[in-house]
C-alpha cells in the first residue's frame, strides 16, 4: 500500500511536464515533439520517488539508470526532431481531429502519454522506495537495463550515421544491429523496462508486472512496430525484402530472402 501511495505522487510532476511539453509543441506547431519529453516523464517520476524515499544503494542505482536512459533518449530525439517536420504519425492524428487539434492534443497526445508514462513508472516507485538489501534479481535487472540502454544507443548511432549519408536516402539500413532485428531501438526499450521490473520484483513489486507488459504491448502492437510498419513498405523501396530476411523484434540470424 505504501508503494502504491508513493507511485501516485509522481502524477503532479508528470502532469506539469506534460503541460510544459504541450505549450512548447503548440508554439512550434509540431505535436511530434512529445517524443522528446516521453523519457523525461519517467525522470520526473524517478526524481519524485527519490525525494520521498530514504536514500539506499538500490534507489540511487535505479534513479541513476533512469536518468542515463532518459537524458540520452531525450537528447537524441531533440537533436533529430527539433527542427524536423511533424512526424507522419502525428500528422495523421492532427488530420483526424481538426478543427481545434491544438487544444485537443493536450489530452489526446500529451495527457495520454503522461498517464501511460505514470502507469509504466510503477516499478520505479517500488525499487527506489524499498529499504531492503540487494539480491540476485537486482543484479539481473540492472544488467538488463544497462544492456537495453547500450543496445538502443548503438542502434540509434548506426541509424544516424546511415541517414547522414545522402546516397542512402530511401534506402533501408540492414547492417549492424539492424541486420538482426528491424527494430533494435524498440528491443532495447523492451529490455530496459523488463529490467526495472526485475529490480522491483526483488523487493515485492511483482504486482507492477503490468508495467513491462504495457510497454511491450505499446512497442509491438500500438505505437511501435505495428504502427511504423503499416505503410513503410510503400515509402521505402526494398523494405519488403528486408522484412523477409530480418526478424521484426527479437534479434536473430538473418534468413534467406
Amino acid at each position: 500500500m505504501i508503494a502504491m501511495a508513493t507511485w501516485a505522487q509522481a502524477l503532479p510532476a508528470i502532469a506539469a511536464l506534460a503541460l510544459a511539453a504541450w505549450i512548447v509543441a503548440t508554439w512550434r506547431g509540431n505535436a511530434g515533439l512529445v517524443d522528446i519529453f516521453w523519457s523525461l516523464f519517467f525522470l520526473a517520476a524517478a526524481i519524485t520517488y527519490a525525494a520521498l524515499a530514504q536514500s539506499t544503494p538500490r534507489g540511487m542505482l535505479v534513479a541513476a539508470l533512469v536518468a542515463i536512459w532518459a537524458v540520452r533518449l531525450a537528447g537524441y530525439l531533440a537533436w533529430r526532431n527539433w527542427n524536423a517536420p511533424e512526424d507522419h504519425r502525428y500528422r495523421a492524428i492532427r488530420a483526424r481531429n481538426e478543427p481545434g487539434f491544438a487544444w485537443k492534443s493536450l489530452y489526446l497526445v500529451f495527457g495520454l502519454q503522461g498517464v501511460l508514462a505514470w502507469l509504466i513508472a510503477a516499478p520505479l516507485s517500488v525499487a527506489i522506495g524499498s529499504t531492503e538489501g540487494p539480491g540476485v534479481l537486482d543484479a539481473v535487472g540492472a544488467a538488463l537495463v544497462i544492456f537495453g540502454i547500450g543496445f538502443e544507443t548503438v542502434a540509434d548511432a548506426q541509424l544516424a550515421t546511415f541517414k547522414a549519408e545522402p546516397t542512402n536516402r530511401q534506402k533501408v539500413l540492414d547492417t549492424g544491429l539492424w541486420s538482426y532485428t528491424r527494430h533494435p531501438n524498440y528491443f532495447g526499450e523492451f529490455c530496459v523496462w523488463w529490467g526495472f521490473f526485475a529490480i522491483a520484483a526483488s523487493v515485492g513489486g511483482g504486482w507492477t508486472v503490468f508495467s513491462p507488459l504495457l510497454m511491450s504491448l505499446l512497442l509491438l502492437k500500438v505505437s511501435g512496430v505495428a504502427l511504423l510498419e503499416r505503410d513503410i513498405g510503400e515509402r521505402r523501396p526494398g523494405y519488403r525484402e528486408y522484412v523477409a530476411r530480418t526478424n521484426a523484434f527479437f534479434p536473430g540470424p538473418r534468413r534467406s530472402a
